[in-house]
């Protein structure tokens, strides 16, 4: 398992962007596919995004897709989300998590490893 700890997350209108940022300990980052989750209010969990260990393949959940932007930098251990053109509907907080599958895995099942998640509110 690795240790994870989201940074980025704030109050923001819609239309705008943020880019989340997930930090990940250990030296076996590039082992571990990765994924952002989110969990509104009164909801359960929602995969967000994923994206391969070696970056080279990344998935969407539809509602995202065209607006937010996975990726990874595997000598910095960090993967981010760019989230362009925000809605109130992506209010949430976001988790990000690691799998040791290779998928990328979109199911919370397949992740063993969580952050403790970022808030992020838009505001209509």
């Amino acid at each position: 398992q690795v240790q994870l700890v989201e940074s980025g997350g704030g109050l923001v209108q819609a239309g705008d962007s943020l880019r989340l940022s997930c930090a990940a300990s250990g030296r076996t980052f590039n082992n571990y596919a990765m994924g952002w989750f989110r969990q509104a209010p009164g909801k359960g969990r929602e995969f967000v995004a994923a994206i391969t260990g070696s970056g080279a393949n990344t998935y969407y959940t539809d509602s995202v897709k065209g607006r937010f932007t996975i990726s990874r930098i595997n000598a910095k251990n960090t993967v981010y989300l760019q989230m362009n053109s925000l809605k109130p509907e992506d209010t949430a907080v976001y988790y990000c998590a690691a799998s040791p599958n290779r998928g990328p895995p979109r199911r919370s099942g397949e992740y063993n490893s969580w952050g403790q998640g970022t808030q992020v509110t838009v505001s209509s």
